[in-house]
């Protein structure tokens, strides 16, 4: 309904412009459609709410558990990662119909204020659930059995859209990467602690990726003061399993010079998993290499070379010699020549150093997703254990345990994760269509957070989009029509 415009001002630098206020519902948020199609096609909140242990009253739930889940993730993925934004996004028409359950203009209805004066707790929600609502999802989704179901949500969400853009196949062979990630925080939240090597109060996080398709497989908060390789074997023998199961014949992993310990290195041959890292320099390796960086005689070519050259080394923790592969590299403008040392459970036989090198190279590409995941989304993992001491501005009558505030940023670290997988599959999609790689932000910029007008017409609710995303959205479509949930 078109209500009276009230005028708010006439800019001084022309006068022919107005500026008014209209009863109308506008969104910049038009995107959270597509979004909820895309989950509904996905069926991620089905996987997620049919798993998960809510301990609410069901005679006393004003917002269903999908509900909230499916508001939560569209918000973080639309980069609304405070959880007071629902509060202020609490009336936006495109949010209120992505997140609810219901059909037809009843996600738009609201109650008179005498209404709600006569009914504090409403069986049907007014709007989003507010930030105390949703800090209490965060708390009953911290349990142990939650957090795995979260964590299995996270993998099946990526193994859905992998094996689907396959026409539901499983490839012959995949590699994992695994990394870890400071996340800042702020505040003395548990567990975080200050990191010399990225000089502010972290989280320390491993995240797991497949570096060629940048889809996320999974994610375990760690202290911040946690080494890298801390728990990283408990961590990639469960994943690999669970992958070849859904996803690939046979998986590798692919880490960086801070893996090489021991315990995984043995812990990755004694199950025969192939692997690929890099090494940190030392002494004893750079006295290795030195006989080997030399250029041939002759004069240097237009195009820079690589050398390759198969050696054994076995550091003092480790149990034995181990094959590694010494890459020296000619950069253009250089006078010396670059080096460093892969390792790896291949023989020479299986994979060439060069091969070797070719494969490593692709973590570029995962550290791009990864850092997509922190840059993009920043997740704000912000609980700590404080007592609520007044609720909507009264004082409450007994103090309530806070939960364990580090498992509810794990849970926050989840549900980010969750909602970088679902933009991924968004920008795929966006990628097939247009033919060109496409960043996150600009799928979320340029795609999604676009302004609509919602208007409402005998129970019909139409969504006027603004005619700058008309060809993209219609292109859009055609890749959701195909869209079809991978066998889980």
């Amino acid at each position: 309904m078109q209500g009276e415009a009230q005028e708010l001002f006439t800019p001084g630098f022309n006068g022919s412009i107005r500026v008014e206020s209209r009863e109308e519902r506008l969104t910049s948020n038009a995107g959270a459609l597509v979004l909820r199609e895309l989950i509904e096609r996905l069926g991620l909140i089905a996987y997620l709410a049919d798993r998960i242990d809510d301990p609410r009253d069901p005679d006393a739930v004003t917002h269903p558990l999908g509900e909230m889940l499916r508001t939560w993730i569209i918000l973080l993925a639309l980069g609304w990662r405070d959880q007071d934004d629902a509060d202020a996004l609490r009336d936006d028409a495109a949010m209120r119909l992505a997140s609810s359950d219901r059909r037809g203009d009843s996600p738009l209805k609201t109650r008179t204020r005498e209404q709600r004066k006569k009914n504090h707790n409403p069986s049907v929600p007014d709007g989003l659930a507010s930030q105390p609502t949703r800090s209490r999802l965060a708390r009953a989704l911290s349990t142990d059995a939650n957090r795995q179901v979260l964590r299995d949500g996270l993998f099946e969400l990526a193994a859905r859209r992998y094996t689907t853009m396959r026409g539901g196949s499983r490839s012959r062979h995949l590699t994992i990467d695994v990394d870890s990630l400071p996340v800042r925080v702020e505040g003395h939240q548990p567990g975080s602690k200050y990191n010399g090597h990225y000089h502010a109060r972290i989280y320390h996080p491993l995240v797991a990726t497949v570096g060629a398709s940048g889809d996320l497989l999974d994610v375990q908060l760690r202290e911040g003061t946690a080494h890298t390789a801390a728990g990283a074997l408990g961590f990639i023998l469960p994943l690999i399993d669970r992958v070849e199961a859904r996803m690939c014949q046979v998986a590798s992993v692919r880490v960086d010079a801070g893996f090489p310990e021991e315990d995984l290195l043995g812990g990755l041959e004694a199950r025969r998993v192939g692997y690929v890292a890099r090494v940190k320099n030392n002494a004893r390796l750079d006295a290795m290499a030195e006989a080997q960086l030399r250029r041939p005689p002759g004069r240097r070519p237009k195009e820079p070379r690589e050398w390759f050259h198969e050696m054994t080394y076995a550091a003092d923790t480790w149990s034995h010699e181990r094959r590694v592969v010494l890459v020296v590299l000619e950069r253009p403008d250089e006078l010396y020549l670059h080096h460093f040392w892969l390792i790896t459970s291949w023989t020479p036989e299986q994979m060439s150093g060069e091969q070797l090198l070719e494969l490593y190279r692709v973590r570029g590409s995962a550290e791009g997703h990864m850092g997509e995941l922190m840059n993009v989304l920043e997740p704000a993992l912000s609980s700590s254990p404080r007592q609520k001491s007044k609720y909507g501005g009264a004082k409450i009558a007994r103090n309530y345990p806070s939960g364990d505030s580090f498992a509810i940023n794990e849970v926050l670290l989840l549900l980010n994760a969750i909602a970088y997988n679902v933009m991924h599959a968004a920008r795929v999609m966006v990628e097939r269509e247009t033919g060109e790689g496409c960043s996150i932000m600009r799928v979320r910029e340029r795609v999604l957070r676009i302004a609509a007008r919602v208007i409402t017409h005998a129970r019909t609710v139409i969504v006027v989009v603004e005619q700058a995303a008309v060809d993209m959205w219609q292109r859009l479509w055609k890749q959701l029509v195909v869209f079809r949930i991978a066998d889980a």
